[in-house]
């Protein structure tokens, strides 16, 4: 089971290369994460988009342009479909999202025809080295669903599962988060932990143990579960967190990221094959792991 980013990184070093297609890939940070992982061998680089820009930023960088394939076109729609046309002809290839918006890149990867659309919903999965934690935290949704329903949360929790299981975790605790620990008919979140709970004694959810409804402190906390009187058997060892809403999945993502300082990694999960999607905010070495993650997940996939 791998602990920590760093053994992450090192299991996508020793795995076959991948091929990784950037959809409008002129950007600087884009290009930082990619040229590291095509050094340490966890990518071959297909470039997509503007090739004056690409080749412009890659000598500013010092990169040798050869290193790449370039694909020219400028117009960031049909560079997103060239990508997406790309990852579906070679079953080790996988997407990275470059400089252009979210929606522009989904609609792409989602189209009926030739994008990468399967009967699950995608799902954004953070994987978390928190040094306050003795393992790695995997938390969704904190960029994608929005107000995620019973049906939605479950298709998260496949999704999350899936990419426990690319770092070595066969039965992975998932902890449903909400504001309390006990269910309560006026929050939503709590009577979901209970569903999704029974879903998992029925087989409906495999793969994985479900607890909850859980606060965030004893969800984590062994301490905290303790004094609260938790008996749960997960409490304080879990492993997933499904969130209730986007709002806290980003508020928690962040808060990790740029003050508890964490390391990070994160996908989306749910189509026939990884996104890396980060933000513009992440640094290049988020992007680098985010990497190193899909490389790992394209092999269960």
């Amino acid at each position: 089971m791998i602990k920590s980013i760093e053994e992450l990184i090192l299991k996508a070093k020793q795995i076959e290369t991948k091929t990784m297609i950037v959809a409008c890939a002129a950007d600087e940070h884009v290009l930082e994460a990619v040229e590291l992982a095509r050094k340490n061998n966890i990518i071959n680089g297909v470039l997509v988009g503007d090739k004056l820009e690409i080749q412009k930023i890659l000598k500013s960088l010092n990169y040798n342009e050869e290193n790449y394939q370039i694909i020219d076109e400028k117009d960031k729609v049909l560079a997103c479909m060239e990508a997406v046309k790309l990852v579906n002809k070679d079953k080790s290839s996988f997407l990275m999202k470059g400089l252009v918006d979210t929606s522009t890149i989904l609609k792409a990867a989602l189209n009926k025809e030739y994008g990468l659309r399967t009967s699950n919903r995608i799902s954004h999965v953070s994987v978390l080295e928190v040094p306050t934690y003795h393992k790695l935290i995997f938390m969704s949704d904190g960029a994608m669903n929005i107000a995620p329903n019973l049906d939605e949360k479950r298709q998260i929790i496949e999704n999350s599962i899936l990419i426990a299981h690319s770092l070595g975790i066969a039965t992975p605790n998932v902890g449903i988060i909400g504001a309390v620990e006990k269910v309560n008919p006026q929050m939503e979140a709590t009577l979901h932990a209970e569903q999704l709970i029974r879903m998992n004694n029925e087989g409906i959810i495999n793969d994985c143990i479900v607890g909850g409804p859980f606060a965030i402190d004893n969800a984590i906390n062994k301490e905290a579960a303790l004094h609260k009187g938790i008996t749960d058997p997960i409490a304080g060892e879990v492993d997933i967190l499904i969130m209730p809403r986007i709002e806290s999945g980003n508020i928690f993502y962040k808060t990790m990221m740029f003050l508890a300082n964490a390391k990070g990694a994160s996908v989306i999960a749910g189509a026939k094959k990884p996104i890396v999607l980060t933000s513009r905010a992440d640094s290049a070495e988020s992007k680098y792991n985010s990497i190193a993650l899909a490389a790992l997940v394209v092999d269960l996939q």
